[in-house]
């Protein structure tokens, strides 16, 4: 049998395979198209589904336009205006390779009439499945009009691959969303299937991003601003109560260029990773501007996924500023659920406040067993209630109800709301990290060693890291069998069970792998002792404790969230508490 013989694709056929490589769902030739009209130095562009895009495409702008020359090269593979010699290191435009025009072209029914500012008159040209017609005079505004039909007609095989209707055109409205946030100073309207999504004016970047990334991360926006060795980050990340089932409400932005980088998102999720519930996703926007010349845009041709000079340094600055802008006490109180509550800025956390020794001040007896369900009744702060400090944004404590929350009356006359176990869950974290980082947490040895009885996987994982749990303050060795001999708790937990801890521990080692990194499997060690040295639910408190919580609080770093990236304290206006009762 002869072997087949090698021959040329017909140029048809070429620039069918590279379309798929640029225009995978109508998404992406809207993300193509908006990026031009964004190159051409538009004011205001209006992007136009139907069908979610896989009927028909519409993209108008008021940019710079094109002459008949230039539209008639526009549509052919590898011709572009964007870049002035052969040069790849210092790409200042969002488009630069030439191949979006023609891709659309060879997959759909294409469209295009342009008209530079100063023409008398616009001009037109179409392709159908890669066939070009000649450029021709047409009626139009100063700008561009690019209208794609059929996506996908000429290549069947691909359009069985798309989704229904309203998927394409929901990843298409992300799409724009992403640009409308990367260029606030330019006017946005998004229609879909008769639908306006949105329809934006030219603005700031703190509207923008209020308008596009939800009600309730617009009440909760925290400005992220650092800068190093060239590098400059700013924009805005919502607070750690408000977060996603997915990374859909993050917005990452590199000179301009919306991107999808895994080594922005990877230090994203880790700024956050103690204040948010593990499977959640923060909500971002963030702007990184660096030399051209530091990072490679021209991995992928749909030109999302970049290539950094230096990624750890990157990286760096990213965990550095989230960390140091969710970091701030408890005064900044987070919304969550409905009705809004507003975020109260507060004074950062002094360095007293990160350096917080030994058991949380006011909670001698925190720690001692319960018993019973909470009681349903309510405990009065004495008759002559502390007025509220104007350097106290949470207020002075009034009442204690179901021996569980802590009511207080803010400066404002606000009502504030704080759940004691979580609180104090946040706070013992926080001690137990300040000490982990100052030479190791501080251990208290028990009177009477304790026998832990554990199944035998669980005692091994326990032993395996003994050497590292010294470090946090819990002294373990082996008893024979599956036992465990706990000889020092950190003394931060005070008198608390060593056996639901070690439990607990054994099974927080489980979900590690070897992978991660020794200070992050430490700090998840850490919130696990934590949960269990801290106030439980249930527990009557004295008003003098209750005041004591309020003020470590406000001046503990990530205190508006537990361990666990739940809420420690909610805020109620005015305004919040007239809508509740039908005033409003």
């Amino acid at each position: 049998m002869l072997a087949p013989r090698i021959r040329m694709l017909s140029e048809a056929t070429i620039n069918r395979i590279a379309a798929g490589e640029v225009i995978e769902r109508p998404a992406a030739a809207v993300k193509e198209l908006v990026e031009n009209a964004l190159d051409a130095g538009a004011r205001r562009i209006a992007v136009v589904l139907a069908g979610g895009g896989i009927e028909r495409i519409e993209v108008a702008d008021d940019g710079a336009g094109m002459t008949a020359e230039d539209l008639a090269l526009a549509v052919q593979r590898h011709a572009t205006s964007k870049l002035s010699d052969d040069s790849l290191e210092r790409i200042a435009t969002l488009g630069f390779r030439g191949e979006a025009l023609p891709s659309i072209g060879a997959a759909a029914r294409l469209s295009i009439t342009a008209r530079p500012r100063e023409a008398a008159n616009a001009w037109a040209i179409r392709v159908e499945g890669g066939a070009v017609s000649p450029v021709a005079p047409a009626a139009g505004a100063p700008g561009a009009r690019v209208v794609v039909e059929d996506l996908f007609f000429a290549t069947p095989a691909r359009r069985k691959f798309l989704k229904n209707p309203r998927t394409e055109g929901e990843h298409a409205e992300i799409a724009v969303r992403r640009l409308a946030l990367a260029a606030p100073q330019v006017a946005f309207r998004l229609e879909i299937d008769g639908r306006p999504a949105f329809d934006l004016p030219a603005q700031t970047r703190e509207a923008r991003v209020a308008a596009l990334l939800g009600p309730d991360a617009a009440a909760a926006l925290i400005v992220v601003e650092a800068a190093r060795d060239g590098m400059a980050l700013s924009g805005y990340v919502a607070a750690p109560t408000v977060t996603r089932a997915t990374a859909a409400g993050q917005a990452l932005t590199v000179n301009g260029r919306p991107v999808a980088d895994p080594v922005l998102r990877t230090a994203l999720r880790v700024g956050f990773r103690d204040v948010i519930a593990a499977g959640r996703h923060p909500v971002a926007a963030l702007y990184l501007d660096l030399p051209a010349e530091e990072v490679d845009v021209n991995v992928h041709p749909a030109k999302t996924e970049l290539r950094f000079r230096d990624p750890a340094a990157v990286r760096g600055l990213v965990i550095g500023a989230i960390g140091r802008a969710i970091g701030g006490g408890a005064g900044t109180v987070v919304p969550a659920g409905r009705p809004a509550l507003h975020l109260i800025h507060s004074r950062p956390p002094g360095p007293a406040a990160a350096r917080m020794p030994g058991p949380m001040l006011g909670f001698a007896e925190a720690r001692l067993p319960l018993s019973g369900a909470p009681a349903a009744r309510l405990v009065p702060a004495p008759e002559t209630a502390p007025v509220p400090a104007a350097d106290h944004p949470l207020g002075a404590p009034v009442a204690q109800v179901l021996d569980t929350y802590v009511i207080a009356v803010a400066g404002d006359g606000s009502l504030v709301l704080v759940d004691q176990h979580a609180a104090h869950e946040r706070l013992t974290h926080e001690a137990l990290r300040a000490q982990m980082q100052h030479g190791g947490v501080r251990s208290q040895p028990l009177l009477l060693p304790s026998v832990v009885e554990l199944a035998p996987a669980e005692a091994a994982r326990l032993l395996a890291r003994a050497t590292e749990l010294s470090r946090l303050g819990l002294e373990i060795e082996a008893f024979g069998g599956a036992a465990v001999l706990v000889r020092a708790l950190p003394a931060a937990l005070g008198p608390a069970d060593p056996a639901p801890l070690l439990r607990d521990l054994a099974d927080e080692l489980t979900e590690q792998d070897e992978a991660t990194a020794l200070d992050a499997r430490l700090d998840a060690v850490l919130a696990r002792m934590a949960c269990h040295g801290s106030i439980r639910a249930g527990r009557k408190l004295a008003p003098a404790e209750m005041d004591a919580l309020l003020r470590q609080m406000e001046a503990t770093p990530r205190a508006a969230t537990c361990s666990h990236g739940r809420p420690t304290v909610l805020k109620l206006s005015r305004a919040d508490i007239e809508r509740l009762f039908g005033r409003r």
